[in-house]
């Protein structure tokens, strides 16, 4: 079976396994306080150019965007995301689970607009009666987004100048990045984007780990206790070097971003296929997951050699799916998804 449907399919890149390998009987401190964890974050506030940025590293995205969103908030707050968010959306409601409410604003491209925002936040505060409500707290994105598209250097921006015209902490899911900012249609890098939101986390386990997020706090603003918090909700693992020897491999020699380019390239010749098979492309998307709409006796065909996902029905004869590329998608993975969509259409 050859496999797009989504990219944390494989385990790890070998040099995270080697380092992992080469490191494994070294005696190291527990709880994130060891030398590799210690050596990461210097190497990630180098990337991000912010000498000053408070990091700390956890396993997922789910649980780093509970832990991040609920320290983040006061009891009577909510955070602000596009209806089409992760966290609105595939998230099984871990973010109300933890007491918040998720505050949805109409997504365009599943991206937030600055006036869209605007005119919510001035809705709220407009209200006489938002002293019953529950209070906008912070603003949530991602990048890429759900649907795979990219805020561009501007739009960032100019969320970031609402969010700190009310006071409100903008955080970026970052648990695709490196595919994000590896785009060809990527206009910033990684220090634009920690200089336009006051939190964000790389994600690597759709980015070459084994496990583990790293989450940045870019205004030297990381809630008080936060490494408490963590514990308090059973995200602090002890062997903290398991995600430190990963993150330290991943951003040396900016292996990060080159196995984020490679996965682009591949986004871009798997795109070429679909084209050229005479696939309907659903929506645009300029980074390492497509979509496209396919008769649903095609699908069921195609799923006997190739895995995709599911991403929502279109009609009653045709269904919307994802191919996704990764960091270790191979040409031959290609040749064999042309040839079965070739098939289909004889």
């Amino acid at each position: 079976m050859i496999s797009f449907d989504n990219d944390y399919n494989r385990g790890a890149h070998p040099a995270l396994l080697d380092a992992l390998v080469r490191t494994n009987m070294e005696p190291c401190t527990g709880y994130g306080f060891d030398p590799y964890c210690e050596s990461a974050k210097e190497k990630i506030r180098a990337a991000c150019g912010c000498p000053d940025a408070q990091i700390t590293f956890a396993v997922g995205g789910t649980q780093t965007n509970s832990l991040v969103i609920r320290a983040m908030l006061h009891e009577y707050e909510g955070v602000v995301a596009a209806d089409s968010g992760h966290i609105s959306q595939h998230e099984a409601g871990a973010v109300e689970g933890t007491g918040h409410k998720v505050l949805q604003v109409p997504g365009e491209d599943g991206k937030i607009r600055a006036d869209v925002l605007k005119a919510f936040l001035d809705r709220f505060f407009g209200d006489d009666n938002h002293d019953h409500m529950v209070f906008p707290g912070m603003v949530y994105i991602s990048y890429p987004t759900e649907t795979g598209s990219l805020y561009t250097k501007a739009e960032l921006t100019a969320l970031h100048e609402i969010c700190k015209s009310y006071h409100l902490p903008l955080f970026l899911d970052g648990a695709r990045l490196g595919y994000g900012l590896e785009s060809p249609a990527c206009d910033m890098t990684m220090a634009d984007i920690a200089e336009h939101t006051d939190v964000f986390y790389i994600g690597g386990t759709k980015v070459g780990a084994l496990i583990g997020e790293a989450i940045v706090f870019t205004k030297n603003n990381m809630p008080a206790h936060f490494m408490t918090t963590v514990k308090r909700h059973g995200a602090l693992l002890a062997k903290g070097r398991v995600l430190g020897v990963q993150f330290d491999t991943l951003f040396t020699d900016d292996l990060y971003f080159k196995i984020s380019r490679h996965a682009m390239e591949m986004a871009g010749k798997l795109k070429d296929i679909l084209v050229k098979t005479g696939c309907r492309i659903f929506m645009e998307s300029p980074t390492n997951q497509q979509f496209i709409i396919i008769e649903n006796e095609k699908m069921k065909k195609l799923s006997e050699t190739i895995a995709f996902s599911f991403w929502e029905a279109y009609d009653e004869n045709h269904t919307v799916i994802r191919f996704v590329t990764s960091w270790a998608t191979a040409e031959e993975e290609l040749t064999a998804l042309e040839a079965a969509l070739t098939a289909l259409n004889h």
